[in-house]
């Protein structure tokens, strides 16, 4: 009896040890994320990568104040898409069968009203030739929001499906994305489907890049398992798809864009299929951190509303200075703050090292420098990464390493002088998974010699 009692006492202060350990309310950090901004020697950049050619005078100082190292965000041989990057590098490590799937996490970062048992897909208008060939996955990526969402209601208005109550939203939000909800009020809907989208596979729930090259065609989307949930729901996938290529091919909005000389919106490539509110700790109990976010894309809005992280308004995509001085703002009401930055993703999409290079000296002298101006680097830890690298000679993700920076004044510098992909190889960091990048870093800051608050 007595000794049932001493080991419940035993690992009742195992506990209350554990927690004071894990209490990681006296650190702050602003924590960064440049979407895509990993690379490779790139011949327009003199066999440099962007990073390594960029003029950086700010990034160049916050790395001397710190120290480097790799991350690989989501899985050797896995070039992620930009959603589960995101969960990975904040701390969620999903297997493949748990994720709700890109799909779900735009929707419902965009509003869409989404239930367990509906379908949600992530989807690209594209252009297509005569021979039905995807000439740009994109459509060009810059769409007037009328015409994009023009053709939403065209399509939601006319696309009938074989099961009479199936009914359809289609949602366009930033440039070419869209993101497109199936309900079957008399069926529930699967996963288990391939996507349409030739550029991505769908292994296990998660969007994974694939090496594509010309003449690609709008895929037929086939069911993962042989069962009728899964073949009823890549039917009406199919049915969306052909139905929806005839609409816009006859839409008063295409031929006014012909005229124009735009390129045509001919069909909406589907991918990353999900059936299932995800289930999961929210970002503050993870981490025992009042966190908070700057985010644009509803995907990353999707990400903040599921770990239940409060998302700051920091003005639109390239407010870079607005975005600085907010996260430095909030560092007064929370100890953590996650900015996602898109630019550097958008050049490696399009294969434009040059264009990169300078959208990350833009970034410097806008954002970073903004933010050094207003932060105390002696109680402010700054960590830089990466969701994945986006190689601009792939003109897609890639599984390379991204560089992964601590820094503040009571950080020990570990000899690094920049963020590059070079110097991060050398970093006393070493080599982290995507979902060690938060507790090893908050562990690293622990660690050092930490200022009175």
């Amino acid at each position: 009896m007595i000794a049932n009692i001493l080991q419940d006492l035993k690992q009742r202060s195992e506990v209350l040890i554990n927690r004071d350990q894990m209490d990681n309310s006296d650190i702050h950090i602003i924590y960064v994320l440049l979407d895509g901004v990993g690379d490779l020697p790139h011949p327009d950049l003199d066999g440099r990568t962007p990073l390594e050619a960029a003029n950086t005078p700010t990034l160049d100082k916050i790395a001397s104040n710190g120290v480097i190292g790799e991350v690989i965000s989501v899985g050797k041989g896995i070039a992620p898409e930009s959603d589960i990057a995101v969960f990975n590098m904040l701390g969620y490590k999903f297997e493949h069968v748990d994720y709700a799937g890109r799909g779900v996490i735009e929707a419902i970062g965009v509003g869409i009203d989404f239930k367990d048992g509906d379908l949600a897909l992530r989807g690209n208008y594209s252009t297509l030739n005569e021979e039905e060939i995807i000439t740009d996955r994109r459509a060009g990526r810059h769409i007037e929001k009328e015409d994009a969402d023009g053709i939403a209601k065209e399509l939601e208005e006319k696309i009938k499906f074989s099961i009479p109550d199936t009914k359809i939203v289609v949602a366009p939000t930033i440039g070419h994305r869209v993101t497109v909800r199936i309900r079957a009020s008399s069926k529930k809907l699967s996963s288990r489907i391939t996507n349409t989208d030739p550029a991505y596979s769908n292994i296990g729930g998660m969007g994974v890049a694939k090496a594509v090259g010309d003449y690609l065609k709008i895929e037929k989307c086939l069911p993962l398992e042989e069962n009728e949930d899964s073949k009823i729901t890549a039917d009406l996938v199919n049915e969306f798809s052909e139905q929806s290529i005839k609409i816009m091919k006859e839409s008063e909005i295409n031929k006014k864009r012909q005229e124009q000389n735009k390129k045509q919106l001919s069909c909406i490539l589907l991918r990353d299929a999900g059936n299932k509110y995800p289930d999961v700790p929210s970002i503050n109990e993870k981490h025992e951190m009042k966190f908070s976010c700057i985010v644009d894309m509803p995907v990353e809005l999707g990400i903040s509303e599921v770990l239940k992280m409060e998302a700051f308004e920091a003005g639109g995509l390239t407010d870079y200075e607005e975005k600085a001085r907010v996260a430095a703002k909030a560092m007064e009401t929370q100890n953590a703050i996650y900015v996602h930055l898109k630019g550097p993703d958008e050049f490696g999409h399009d294969g434009d090292a040059i264009g990169k290079m300078k959208n990350i000296e833009e970034i410097d002298q806008r954002f970073f420098k903004t933010l050094v101006e207003n932060i105390d680097s002696n109680k402010v830890a700054i960590i830089i990464s990466a969701d994945h690298s986006t190689p601009c000679i792939n003109k897609g993700h890639s599984d390379d390493p991204v560089p992964v920076i601590v820094s503040a004044d009571f950080i020990k510098n570990d000899g690094t002088t920049r963020m590059t992909e070079e110097q991060a190889k050398k970093g006393s960091i070493g080599l982290l998974q995507g979902s060690e990048v938060v507790t090893k870093s908050l562990e690293l800051i622990r660690s050092q010699t930490k200022p009175n608050h």
